[in-house]
């Protein structure tokens, strides 16, 4: 059958197809609109199986808070290409599933797939994407912090994000000293909180490590685990946020200056997400 232009401009409207994929779809579908839809969808999760081995080294990550800022949620939704990352209804999907994520509270990717979003789940509205723009997409990571006042911080053009959970706030605003922490893990990286939170794994690799090196310099062996320990010591300090120096002024490390800031301010939990 024929179908008339402004069917398929329609259809191409409502579903963000491609204008010969709507015609064929309205053609299959004998001009129903709904079935059409429909055919689109499938087509959408054909190439989402078609593209599931393609690598998604691009995209953005979004993050959002509870309404009393006692909770922050990430996600890092991932593409193919930057200039998807880019794309308006892109941005718009990542918005819409972390205000979800916000306000459901879900507990994994699996639970966020499923949530219902203007009537159709997650998972749903990231196969009709795919549809659309021929690229893989995929939720790649998901991050949940709580506290007594969790701030978000998106840096690098929205490649990167923080949350950073702060206490003892005594009824401050710190948003600012906050947002300096979350710069600081951006830029740092930081492996754990603070030395009580480094993985055991990780402590006796760095042992180990300062073992050889010190045997390597030529060390006596009665002294090789009292240097590993000290190299210890200052992997701490360099790696762990609570002890790094904090860069906006190296004369002082994170802890003190948040002390600073206002008396017993710290940080109780932090999460880090970056796509590439």
């Amino acid at each position: 059958m024929s179908v008339s232009a402004k069917e398929v401009n329609e259809l191409r409207k409502a579903t963000g197809a491609g204008m010969m994929d709507c015609k064929k779809a309205l053609v299959e579908s004998n001009g129903d609109f709904d079935a059409a839809v429909e055919i689109l969808r499938k087509k959408g999760q054909k190439v989402a199986a078609k593209r599931a081995d393609k690598e998604s080294s691009e995209g953005s990550v979004f993050v959002s808070t509870s309404s009393d800022g006692s909770e922050g949620f990430m996600i890092a939704l991932n593409c193919e290409t930057d200039f998807v990352a880019k794309n308006e209804e892109y941005v718009k999907l990542g918005e819409n599933i972390i205000n979800k994520v916000a306000s459901e509270k879900p507990s994994s990717v699996d639970e966020i797939m499923a949530l219902n979003i203007d009537g159709r789940s997650v998972n749903e509205h990231i196969t009709d994407m795919i549809g659309k723009i021929g690229e893989k997409v995929e939720i790649s990571a998901f991050e949940h912090v709580k506290g007594e006042k969790v701030v978000p911080y998106i840096h690098l053009g929205s490649k990167l994000g923080v949350l950073v959970a702060m206490q003892n706030t005594n009824g401050a605003s710190v948003e600012d000293a906050a947002k300096d922490v979350a710069m600081q893990i951006a830029a740092m990286n930081p492996v754990a909180l603070d030395k009580d939170g480094v993985d055991s794994d990780i402590i006796q690799k760095e042992i180990e490590i300062g073992k050889e090196q010190a045997k390597a310099e030529g060390k006596p062996e009665n002294l090789l685990e009292k240097i590993a320990m000290g190299k210890l010591n200052k992997f701490y300090k360099e790696n762990t946020l609570l002890n790094q120096d904090f860069v906006k002024d190296g004369s002082m490390s994170v802890s003190k200056y948040l002390d600073s800031v206002s008396k017993g301010l710290t940080v109780t939990d932090f999460k880090r997400v970056s796509i590439g």
